[in-house]
């Protein structure tokens, strides 16, 4: 398999562009690869193909902090599902970009060559639901059942939006191309510019008869049960997408997509930090002193650890593996123990005497080792 090329660099713009640069090199990059102007050229065809799925990526805000944060692999399942390459809908993105057209029409006289049609298949709108999930879910991965409302097709006219499936009349105003052709002459010659038909919204048919479920829209609300695999790793605000499962445009066409946006759940005791997880234990200053044995939370059930004795407050203790699992890859994050020796705010008399007594000790006296890594350091070295 080819490996990607990183969409910056296919763009030919820095990690930090904006995205007017952004879009500007698309732009600028699509003119002189469009395949109007490049004939029987595959090589071209594949280099605009490239750059039209590094402009999805990277004019996409969600996909482009996906991106940046995990690269080629954390995107896998979340392009849209238009159809050509990948995924991607490459007229979609021109037509959107030169906002209204190809340029090419004007210079070549017709829409992009795709078996001697100018019409592309139309897509429904995409539907975006929030999804909480516990950080134990989020560690193994599950099965989620999603129910949502969404426009599918009408099964009483088949989709076309005519009673009982009937055929559609052609648009006299377009003859059933769906777009309005202008010829203008100028000083360079004949220009020609080519423009969605008002009629018939571009569908180059017209219902004559409307179906009496669904008025004519050829689509219906219905709710729907969506089951959904969500993998392990998955991190608050990421967004997951399921193909085919949004909205149906009206009287026919590819139905959207489904937009899961992960919200993670907080733990009583557990954090996250990227792939690992933080506890902190407290522990009395007698078992610090004498070392114990002690029973903690982790993501896979309760775990049993030794607290060596003269443990100081502040200490770390890794548990290796015991974190998350690394979307991109089969590495497993650690958990990462902090101790806190609990200093008790209330004492009786006797204890006090007590406390006075082992005061008076030369062992309980601080005295540092200076070969010991400080908390920072301990903090910095862990997350490095």
């Amino acid at each position: 398999m080819t490996k990607k090329r990183d969409y910056y660099e296919v763009l030919g713009v820095g990690r930090n562009a904006s995205p007017e640069e952004i879009k500007k090199a698309y732009r600028m990059l699509a003119i002189k690869y469009h395949p109007d102007k490049n004939p029987d050229n595959p090589a071209a065809e594949e280099k605009f193909k490239e750059i039209s799925e590094a402009y999805e990526v990277l004019s996409d805000p969600d996909k482009r902090r996906i991106y940046d944060q995990y690269g080629h692999q954390g995107l896998e399942g979340r392009m849209s599902g238009g159809s050509g390459f990948g995924g991607i809908n490459v007229e979609d993105i021109f037509n959107d970009i030169f906002s209204g057209g190809s340029p090419f029409e004007s210079f070549f006289g017709g829409g992009r060559r795709s078996g001697g049609s100018t019409t592309s298949v139309r897509k429904g709108t995409n539907l975006r639901i929030k999804l909480k999930l516990s950080l134990q879910e989020i560690a193994e991965g599950v099965e989620k059942k999603i129910k949502v409302k969404r426009q599918v097709t009408c099964r009483a006219c088949n989709g076309n939006g005519s009673k009982n499936g009937t055929s559609l009349r052609t648009c006299s105003s377009c003859n059933g191309t769906g777009q309005i052709r202008k010829v203008m002459n100028t000083m360079l010659g004949q220009m020609i510019s080519s423009s969605t038909c008002p009629t018939c919204n571009g569908e180059g048919k017209i219902v004559q008869d409307p179906c009496n479920i669904c008025y004519g829209e050829g689509r219906v609300l219905e709710d729907e049960t969506i089951s959904v695999k969500i993998p392990a790793g998955v991190a608050e605000g990421m967004q997951l997408s399921v193909s085919g499962k949004g909205n149906v445009p009206p009287r026919g066409g590819l139905a959207g997509d489904l937009l899961i946006v992960i919200e993670e759940e907080k733990h009583e005791e557990l954090h996250r930090q990227g792939k690992n997880i933080l506890y902190d234990l407290y522990i009395s200053f007698p078992d610090a002193v004498l070392g114990t044995e002690v029973e903690i939370p982790t993501l896979s059930g309760k775990t049993k650890i030794k607290i060596e004795p003269g443990t100081q407050s502040g200490k770390f203790i890794r548990l290796k593996g015991k974190g998350l699992k690394d979307l991109d890859s089969y590495e497993r994050g650690d958990q990462l123990v902090r101790i806190n020796v609990w200093t008790p705010q209330q004492i009786t008399k006797s204890e006090k005497e007590m406390l006075e007594k082992l005061n008076s000790s030369k062992n309980f006296k601080p005295n540092p080792d200076k070969s010991t890594k400080s908390w920072y350091e301990k903090m910095k070295e862990f997350f490095q």
